[in-house]
């Protein structure tokens, strides 16, 4: 079934149409990579499948309902994005892994804290680190992990790969096609065409903001 539908989506910023006409239905259990030249409209796309930013015209629909008439918070948690620049607050890593239990109301789950941060070859050291101290690569694990501590529905993924090593790449590819597997819709922007021949089920091509193609990978 659909999990989220785009009819006929635009956004229009200062006159001009970032997207235009952008139709696309997702299924759950779906890996879409997104691939377009830079300005393509590939993260405005992203920002609007998880309410970041108000379509200016057409409608989004997700599990058969307007997306509009869901409360904007309780729809983030459902479908997470991952920017491609990690945006990380507070003093310490800490911070940034406490949050998704507050706004939940949950107490800290160490064990699943734990899990993330072992899957993602990360000590529990980092939980006490300065956020200022860490890498690109660092910092955007520690993003990842934030998005996982309650699984999405939907996990939206900017280029997350781009500050990492090749050690770590394989590392967080793996990680995400365990996800998939196990029914995680996944959709991912990445200029790797190896990543989109292996680990999606379709491929989305974007060009000035229009569907240029949609191919069935698998």
């Amino acid at each position: 079934m659909e999990l989220l539908e785009l009819k006929k989506v635009s956004y229009i910023s200062k006159g001009k149409y970032i997207l235009k006409d952008i139709s696309l239905k997702i299924k759950k259990g779906d890996f879409i990579s997104v691939v377009g030249a830079s300005g393509s409209g590939k993260s405005t796309l992203f920002k609007i499948c998880s309410h970041l930013l108000s379509q200016s015209e057409g409608e989004i629909v997700y599990k058969n309902k307007n997306a509009d008439e869901y409360d904007p918070i309780k729809f983030r948690k459902e479908i997470s994005y991952c920017f491609q620049t990690p945006y990380l607050f507070g003093d310490k890593v800490i911070d940034n892994i406490l949050f998704p239990f507050i706004i939940r109301n949950k107490e800290i789950d160490m064990s699943r804290v734990k899990e993330l941060f072992f899957l993602f070859n990360l000590s529990e050291d980092f939980l006490n680190m300065q956020v200022e101290n860490l890498s690109g690569g660092e910092k955007q694990r520690i993003a990842l992990i934030r998005a996982l501590l309650f699984e999405p529905v939907i996990l939206l993924l900017d280029e997350i790969t781009s500050a990492l090593d090749s050690e770590n790449v394989f590392l967080v590819e793996n990680v995400i096609q365990a996800l998939n597997n196990k029914g995680m819709t996944i959709m991912w922007i990445t200029h790797n065409k190896e990543q989109s021949k292996k680990y999606a089920n379709k491929l989305l091509v974007l060009e000035v903001g229009e569907i240029k193609a949609l191919e069935m990978l698998k």
